[in-house]
């Protein structure tokens, strides 16, 4: 009986392990660089050392003022077809620190979007969000669970000036 419930529990956790592994990415080939056409390799390239800055509203709240929000973006890399990989540090929902987010991102035209339906996050819950980033902004609608929204801002660069930044040239 002891033996059973050893490897059942055994493959419950290789289970869920595998699972958590494919969900953050983690070991996922990025696709080479060089297949990616103009518009990825400049969305890759203008999310590299970014903060995505702005704030949240939450629907069906009583007071009117937006949250200050911050998503501080180390890159970001193509690890499927429509699958790409935030570096990002997070601060809320319960989380501090730095985490590789594997989201569906699809493309209208030059414009990229993150397309999830209850699409669970490892440690954060299951989200449907519908983002776009465009030039030197981000806008969208957000639901976790009973709670959802808008949020929006400005992506805003973090390397030094003698760095390379394509974020500037995207100002309108």
């Amino acid at each position: 009986m002891l033996t059973t419930v050893i490897i059942v529990l055994s493959a419950l956790a290789c289970f869920a392990l595998g699972w958590l592994v494919g969900r953050l990415g983690l070991g996922a080939r990025v696709v080479d660089p060089e297949t990616l056409d103009a518009a990825e390799r400049e969305f890759v390239e203008r999310m590299r050392d970014v903060s995505l800055v702005g704030s949240y509203t939450e629907l069906g709240r009583e007071r009117t003022a937006s949250t200050p929000e911050r998503y501080d973006i180390a890159s970001v890399e193509k690890v499927g077809p429509t699958l790409w990989r935030f570096n990002a540090t997070l601060t809320c929902c319960g989380l501090n620190g730095d985490f590789p987010v594997v989201v569906p991102m699809e493309w209208i035209g030059d414009t990229p979007m993150i397309m999830m339906t209850e699409t669970s996050l490892p440690g954060l819950g299951t989200f449907s969000v519908r983002i776009f980033f465009y030039r030197d902004r981000y806008s969208g609608t957000w639901q976790h669970g009973a709670r959802g929204g808008f949020m929006s801002g400005c992506i805003e660069c973090r390397r030094t000036a003698a760095a390379p930044a394509l974020a500037a040239e995207h100002v309108a």
